[in-house]
């Protein structure tokens, strides 16, 4: 009688690979491989095995492959790839090869199931499609093709969204087909002039990120397909998408997805234009972001007497002839530069109200009004004679004061209701400059780092990482839950680190810095 051997499956819990990655438990599965959580025994930590199935690792071709999509992944060095460490292969004492790749080991939710529940909201949608567009920018850069972007290799982690599988990735101008003939991706996914195999190039990329971004707003993608046949007579039979049924959809993000999904690669966009039209829509369109500018709109309305005030107090004839300066009853010393307090000021009762120094506005008028307005006011001399010009512009020189001017304090500076005469230059400068909301100065930081990314100045994950940096500490300013002066401290910091990494240039270091300064002082 025949005895019959049972096979045994060729991975297992607790199996050693390669001497260092110890098999737990399998996490995930697709047509070509096995994915494992595995634990490193060398570095201790946990990963992701991507094994190749044994019916494909026979075969050299598919070795190849997977080799070549861990070089590909692992020069691809962003926060929205998945991080790639090594290549491995083992052979058993069956001579069954053992072919696998090691990756992070994510924490999160696949895209795919995520749109289970129904369409995202757009702000969501756009910015998980600007993610994906960055990765794929970055991708496209090292003349990488990703070639199957789809809801179902987009990871959804606590830091964003993290593009998986380049098991099928090539270099731009590859051909696009196997050596049978037969064409790689998932076919909802797969721009039309895949089809007639056409080489491979960032813009096939780009169809599939409008097909993700279309999916992701309406729940559906615009031309449903399980297989060539079906996408070719969709392709041929349905008219263009369009997304009019998505509520509040800013039309320029509508305008860049169905840019993507233009049947003429030469009209797409680039990877990296999608990514900054949909960043510019972020911002300005966030309903957080549109609250901060109600109060920065009306502050200078409401106080004008706190620093009409502060000027008063500052440009008595007592601080310029050097005496001991008089506060005004409720005022604080470190409100008018911690000068020393004498007597009692007998001026009118209107110059007591020091509302501004209420704890809502504390942080703002001590940071920001005495370091940029107090010390204009300030004498540089201890005991300069009433006549001495200051270090700026020459002035006429000044009539002594008469004995009841010297007798008695001099009155309050008019307020913008007052009908007095508008008092000497020698006495009042010109008001500051009106300074920037916290959303203007975020543009102009935006601004800076969109325009470093395009020239080369910023590399792209140091770009990404200063724009994630800003998006998060603008949001938690206008929600109350962050203060202005630490994030400011993080982004300098990051600046200073990027550039000893030679992350971005000199120049854009300066510049980012500046625009930075100018977000500290911005209206919150």
């Amino acid at each position: 009688m025949r005895q019959v051997r049972t096979v045994k499956p060729a991975l297992q819990p607790g199996r050693l690979l390669a001497t260092r990655y110890r098999l737990i438990d399998q996490i995930g599965a697709g047509g070509m491989s096995v994915i494992w959580r595995a634990h490193d025994e060398v570095l201790d930590r946990m990963v992701a095995l991507k094994v190749l199935a044994p019916s494909l690792a026979a075969d050299a071709r598919f070795r190849d492959m997977v080799r070549e999509e861990a070089r590909a992944a692992a020069q691809l060095v962003h926060p929205h790839v998945t991080s790639v460490h090594d290549y491995g292969e083992t052979v058993s004492p069956d001579g069954t090869i053992t072919s696998f790749v090691v990756m992070e080991l994510l924490s999160g939710e696949e895209l795919e199931c995520r749109l289970t529940e129904g369409p995202l909201p757009w702000p969501e949608a756009v910015e998980i499609a600007a993610q994906v567009a960055d990765a794929l920018a970055a991708a496209h850069r090292l003349g990488i093709v990703h070639r199957d972007v789809t809801t179902a290799n987009v990871m959804m982690t606590q830091v964003g969204a993290k593009v998986l599988d380049f098991g099928i990735a090539t270099r731009i101008g590859a051909p696009d087909e196997d050596e049978d003939g037969a064409t790689f991706g998932t076919p909802a996914y797969v721009a039309p002039e895949r089809l007639d195999g056409a080489p491979a190039q960032p813009a096939t990329d780009v169809y599939s990120l409008g097909v993700l971004l279309h999916e992701t707003l309406t729940g559906r993608v615009p031309y449903p397909a399980e297989t060539w046949e079906e996408l070719s007579a969709a392709l041929a039979d349905r008219s263009p998408p369009t997304l009019t049924e998505v509520p509040e959809l800013p039309p320029a993000v509508a305008q860049i997805c169905l840019r993507c999904l233009s049947r003429d690669p030469a009209d797409r966009p680039t990877a990296r234009q999608v990514a900054t039209a949909l960043r510019d829509q972020m911002l300005p369109a966030d309903p957080q972001a549109l609250t901060m500018l109600a109060p920065t709109v009306t502050l200078p309305a409401v106080q004008p007497a706190a620093a009409t005030a502060t000027v008063a107090v500052a440009s008595t004839p007592d601080a310029v002839g050097g005496a001991p300066v008089t506060a005004v009853p409720g005022s604080s010393p470190a409100a008018v530069g911690a000068v020393p307090t004498g007597d009692a000021d007998p001026r009118p009762t209107d110059t007591a109200d020091r509302s501004w120094l209420r704890p809502v506005l504390a942080v703002l008028v001590l940071l920001v009004g005495a370091a940029l307005v107090v010390p204009a006011f300030l004498p540089d001399d201890a005991d300069p004679p009433a006549g001495l010009p200051t270090s700026g512009p020459t002035e006429p020189p000044q009539p002594a004061p008469s004995a009841t001017e010297t007798a008695s304090p001099q009155p309050p500076a008019p307020t913008p209701t007052s009908p007095a005469a508008p008092p000497s230059p020698s006495r009042t400068p010109s008001p500051p400059a009106p300074r920037d909301t916290l959303v203007e100065a975020a543009n102009r930081l935006e601004d800076v780092i969109g325009s470093g990314l395009a020239d080369g100045g910023i590399r792209e994950d140091v770009g990404l990482d200063l724009r994630n940096e800003l998006r998060n500490l603008t949001r938690a300013v206008s929600l109350g839950e962050g203060e202005l002066g630490p994030g400011v401290a993080r982004l300098r910091e990051k600046v200073a680190t990027r550039l000893r990494e030679e992350g971005l240039s000199p120049a854009y270091a300066q510049q980012l810095d500046a625009a930075i300064i100018a977000l500290s002082a911005a209206q919150v």
